[in-house]
């Protein structure tokens, strides 16, 4: 089974993100991946940039046993490895997302411009261009609600059937129940009876979910549509949810456009993490991508998660 991999912020230690990711390992059985990428340095005297390099370093070494000890505390025996690399954070990350379950990290509320220039920004680059699903960890997880409850995003897409493949075994994973969300916007100019168009949404939204029972069925899989903007709707529906998914669109281009605006949207204003997943390299018909396991954790589940 593969490794859930958890990006380290040397600046910036995200407990909630290191939380998810330590739970996640322990549901799934499988090993912890730690990893803290020291950037390079620019602009200084060469004196300057070794001694700085040294600096980061240091506070490297320092996050890296930081989140080991939590991880310990967390759930002691847990198998975890430990990385520190020399590079840019986001490409350091990104080498590392090919064959891992899935990718873990924390958000430190960079603004739309420092997501993209940035040298240290990594959500928008990492859940852009990595090989297997990303947990950006903006808001901790609401695990008052129960029975728990998934949130995936769907349009008809195949990036959206992903999302769904990935998203229904995620609350297997969790006794979750999953609400598979499609937002009709409101249109500017009223064009009459619109009922053709709202079955014609129902039903290409029955078909993105279709073998979701009987793949899993112990998921009670519920289907919704919503009028209005689409990360104003799945925003609200975040505010009880464990999770939000999302599909990503494909390989090509510049990495912040395989997003698309409601990608960008939930991850700066959604009230729990948001899940993107990429379209698999060779998936079967289902869309199923490598982060959708649905083998069974070899390990017993953990208590509440944090």
């Amino acid at each position: 089974m593969s490794d859930v991999l958890a990006g380290i912020d040397p600046r910036e230690l995200s407990v909630p993100a290191l939380v998810w990711a330590a739970d996640e390992a322990v549901r799934r059985g499988v090993r912890l991946r730690l990893v803290v990428a020291v950037p390079p340095v620019h602009d200084r005297l060469r004196y300057d940039v070794l001694a700085h390099q040294s600096s980061l370093r240091i506070r490297a070494e320092s996050a890296l046993a930081n989140a080991q000890d939590l991880v310990r505390a967390l759930h002691d025996g847990l198998w975890t490895v430990t990385e520190l690399v020399d590079g840019v954070p986001a490409t350091v990350l990104r080498d590392r997302t090919q064959g891992v379950a899935l990718a873990v990290v924390g958000s430190r509320r960079l603004g739309r411009a420092g997501e993209y220039l940035s040298e240290g920004s990594v959500v928008v680059p990492l859940a852009a261009r990595a090989d297997c699903p990303v947990v950006v960890v903006r808001e901790p997880e609401h695990t008052a609600v129960h029975p728990p409850l998934i949130v995936v995003g769907v349009d008809g897409s195949t990036d959206c059937r992903a999302a769904v493949a990935f998203a229904v075994a995620e609350a297997s994973l969790r006794e979750a129940r999953l609400m598979a969300v499609w937002v009709w916007p409101r249109p500017l100019l009223s064009h009459g009876d619109e009922t053709e168009g709202l079955a014609d949404r129902r039903r290409l939204l029955a078909e993105s979910v279709a073998g979701c029972a009987e793949r899993y069925p112990d998921v009670d899989v519920e289907q919704v549509i919503l009028r209005g903007h689409p990360v104003e709707e799945l925003t609200r529906a975040s505010w009880e949810a464990l999770a939000v998914v999302v599909g990503r669109r494909g390989r090509g281009g510049y990495s912040g456009m395989r997003l698309g605006s409601t990608v960008h949207g939930l991850l700066h204003h959604a009230a729990c993490p948001v899940i993107t997943v990429p379209l698999p390299e060779a998936g079967g018909a289902d869309g199923t991508s490598a982060g959708a396991d649905r083998s069974r954790p070899r390990t017993g589940r953990p208590g509440p998660t944090g």
